[in-house]
């Protein structure tokens, strides 16, 4: 008999003996990988944002204004909700925001840099003939920034 054969026939019997065998159940085991969870105030934030897009909805002639704030930028989208379409997005990282304001990493995190933004979002809501909006705050507290974007946007032309 060959070296192959006997291997296989080896290989074959582990097989059915492992087949045979019942197996035992597994203990449930602790995931290893870390996983990124939301602090309690990002999730306080995430329920308060739950609540208001349940309520406010962007149509083709109103879209809905969305503002979102991080620690470093302010970002802001025209969304048509009935279509699925994000029709303007502008924010700090922009480049026509960035000559206006500065490039320097702590002028994008001002008050100023999110009035700057809301004015252009404004200007380009005005000049696409979006004249009224719905304003979604994002669960963030209509305050600062938040409010800046809003105040500026009016100012140039669209009304909440």
């Amino acid at each position: 008999m060959s070296c192959a054969a006997a291997f296989s026939l080896s290989a074959r019997a582990a097989v059915s003996v492992r087949v045979a065998t019942p197996s035992t159940p597994k203990r449930a085991t602790v995931a290893t990988t870390p996983v990124a969870g939301l602090t309690p105030k990002q999730s306080r934030r995430v329920k308060r944002h739950t609540k208001i897009r349940s309520k406010v909805n962007g149509t083709p002639d109103r879209p809905r204004i969305s503002v979102y704030r991080s620690n470093q930028h302010t970002y802001v989208q025209v969304i048509d909700d009935e279509n699925q379409k994000t029709l303007l997005a502008i924010g700090t990282m922009s480049k026509n925001v960035k000559e206006v304001v500065g490039g320097e990493e702590w002028k994008s995190k001002t008050v100023d840099a999110a009035r700057e933004v809301g004015k252009q979002l404004g200007e380009a809501c005005v000049a696409k003939g979006i004249k009224s909006a719905v304003f979604d705050r994002g669960g963030f507290v209509y305050h600062g920034r938040v409010k800046a974007v809003a105040d500026a946007c009016r100012d140039a032309g669209v009304e909440f």
